[in-house]
């Protein structure tokens, strides 16, 4: 079969391409004439900004963005072509920067150029965040830089007066090396100087060992202590001064030392002494000349010991005062020798109490001591130079505590677990000195479980009130520190309610029907163990209490014709709520329970009954006790002459 051609579409497809052609051939010159959208004509905000600049970056003006950025359409979003410096690197050459000296500085080591520049622009020199020497202070402290005496250079010219702003010749980024950067303002050859050094060729020698290059509290900018030979230019008390060896010394340390400071009270052999005390190492901490520290010491404050003690100065989150204050570690410990262990002056519960004099002065009246507190070991429980954690706790607090403790760490770990021994918070519940209670409990009984249990244990006006919750015992029931049962129980629920519930316990086990969750001993199940607003702790009232577990039933009897009323209205008055020697846990025969409502007697029961003895007839085999859709609340499948009242078909029915 041949297909037919839709010819008015043939001729537009023709003229489709023809028009496709025409373009073709046109060429270049009608492409040309295609008019592309500049950056600024969708960024008008960014537009805007650029004229409140001073300072641009030079590809703004002639819009050249796609140096830095890839087009992204209409899609407002950041696409640069590259993340890292070598964007910045691509136009600004690493030599033409410094990048290639010896020492760079640390951002352009990272590569983050925009920590001290703009991109686009702004109102300082360089594409720089802040004015001058202001944008070095936003990672560098200004206060070394502006004490009693500031440096000339820093005066005139800031911090580029001395330092490269990106890679210098030597380091800490100094644009020349140090002498040869110092020599361009002192003279150091004219005899002024030469009489201001002691006579000593010091032109040849680091500036810096003596005066701080930013700011100072001494004249000259000498740093924070002077050695007294220095401060008075006796050099020579020091050096012996021969042309060939200026610098060299009298004596080697420590024998130089003892010239000026007694031997004999540093070397003191009834005290500890400070290891490079003990080694004659004085220079390990001290600078002859001058230094940073009180005492010629090499840096201030922890700097200085955590050459040594790195893991006692690391930093912590919670810190020790003196550790950080202006003393120290001097604070608590002697520099160089002391009367006791560790370089203290007096044992750790004395040096503590000089500072914790409350805390201390709980040993002198507190009842109960904890064994470290009274044996003045804080340091047994406590990082005295800080610590992750709170109070100084060396460890966690429940590690802490089981480092004596070693037996309650297995009891801990149960399925059920206290959350402060859980969190590690022993002192929840302890105080972790002294107090006054046994096991430095904070409070008594149930007066320290409120502090976290206040809701569970306010007092309520009516209901019934379990008698231990009552008296406030709540360890009676609970272990205050974990258990594999339930609610944290001191034992399995029929076993704990045994204990006070015996008689009730003993007749559960020796009657013919016993309640689930009785027989399980899974009292909360219907019972509160601490208050409920029903009578005997009830959880719920009858039926919707027994409904919880027989939900099913408690459906099927909403959704029948007919409903026998004690199901709807009291399962108990059929029903005991623990054990009963009559199945199905009846609260008695089904005959007595049937005729405490049915009228045995009545001329109309015993003819619907046709006159069966009534202590002979089983109620519930004909019956449903619960539901029906029978009016007489027949069971759902009823024989045909049964259900016909016909009983003499199959019975022979006698008159009597």
């Amino acid at each position: 079969m041949t297909p037919t051609i839709n010819k008015s579409a043939l001729a537009a497809a023709a003229v489709a391409i023809a028009a496709l052609l025409g373009w073709a051939l046109a060429g270049p010159a009608q492409a040309e004439g295609f008019q592309k959208k500049e950056c600024l004509d969708c960024h008008q905000k960014f537009e805007a900004q650029i004229k409140g600049w001073s300072v641009q970056h030079p590809g703004l003006q002639p819009q050249k963005c796609e140096d830095c950025h890839l087009r992204h359409g209409i899609v407002p979003k950041l696409l640069l072509k590259d993340n890292t410096a070598a964007l910045c690197t691509g136009c600004h050459q690493p030599a033409t920067l410094g990048l290639d000296k010896v020492s760079a500085h640390k951002p352009v080591k990272q590569g983050a150029c925009l920590q001290c520049h703009v991109a686009h622009g702004g109102a300082f020199p360089k594409l720089l965040k802040a004015q001058g020497q202001e944008s070095c202070f936003a990672c560098h402290d200004k206060a070394p830089y502006q004490r009693t005496e500031v440096h000339a250079a820093i005066k005139k010219e800031g911090c580029t007066g001395c330092h490269a702003v990106h890679g210098g010749a030597t380091a800490p980024l100094l644009t020349a090396p140090e002498q040869q950067l110092c020599s361009k303002c002192h003279d150091n050859r004219g005899s002024s100087f030469a009489k201001a050094h002691g006579g000593m060729p010091v032109q040849t020698q680091r500036c810096t060992t003596c005066h701080d290059p930013h700011s100072s509290d001494a004249p000259k900018l000498l740093r924070g202590s002077v050695h007294a030979p220095l401060a008075s230019g006796s050099c020579a008390d020091c050096h012996a001064g021969t042309k060939a060896k200026p610098f060299a010394l009298i004596k080697a340390a420590p024998e130089l030392c003892w010239k000026c400071h007694k031997s004999e009270e540093v070397l003191d052999a009834k005290l500890v002494l400070h290891d490079p005390v003990k080694k004659g190492q004085c220079l390990m901490c001290h600078d002859p000349h001058t230094a940073p520290g009180k005492a010629l010491a090499r840096t201030a404050g922890k700097q200085l010991c955590a050459t040594c003690h790195k893991d006692e100065t690391a930093q912590v989150t919670v810190k020790h005062k003196p550790v950080d204050g202006e003393k120290a570690c001097l604070g608590c410990h002697k520099a160089h020798g002391a009367a006791k262990k560790n370089l203290l002056d007096t044992d750790s519960q004395t040096n503590c109490a000089s500072c914790h004099a409350a805390t201390s002065a709980q040993a002198k009246d507190a009842k109960v001591q904890h064994e470290p507190f009274k044996a003045g070991n804080c340091v047994a429980c406590h990082n005295p130079h800080g610590s992750n954690l709170p109070g100084l706790v060396k460890l966690r607090q429940d590690n802490v505590c089981f480092g004596c403790h070693k037996e309650k760490e297995g009891q801990f770990v149960r399925s059920h677990t206290h959350k402060p021994v859980q969190d590690g918070r022993c002192s929840a519940c302890h105080q972790p000195h002294a107090g006054e209670l046994k096991h430095l409990l904070k409070q008594e009984g149930s007066a320290l479980c409120k502090t976290c249990h206040a809701e569970l244990l306010k007092e309520t006006a009516g209901g019934s009130v379990h008698g231990p919750f009552a008296k406030g015992d709540c360890l009676g029931c609970h272990d205050a520190h974990g258990s594999n049962f339930a609610g944290m129980a001191v034992a399995p629920g029929k076993e704990l309610c045994s204990k006070c519930h015996a008689e009730l316990a003993a007749k559960i086990a020796a009657d013919k029907s016993r309640h689930a969750p009785a027989e399980k001993g899974d009292c909360t199940s219907c019972h509160s163990p601490h208050r409920a607003q029903l009578k005997s702790l009830l959880l719920a009232a009858s039926p919707d209490l027994c409904a919880n577990c027989h939900k099913a039933l408690k459906d099927k009897i909403a959704g029948a014709a007919k409903q026998h009323a004690p199901a709807t209205e009291d399962c108990q008055r059929c029903h005991k709520p623990h054990s009963s020697s009559e199945k199905k846990l009846a609260v008695s025969s089904i005959y007595e329970l049937c005729a405490s409502c049915h009228k045995a007697q009545d001329a109309g029961f015993k003819r619907a009954h046709l006159l069966i003895d009534f202590e002979r007839m089983a109620c519930t085999s004909c019956h449903d006790p619960h539901y029906s859709k029978d009016p007489a609340l027949l069971h759902a499948n009823v024989h045909p002459p049964f259900e016909a009242r016909q009983c003499d078909t199959c019975h022979v029915v006698e008159k009597r």
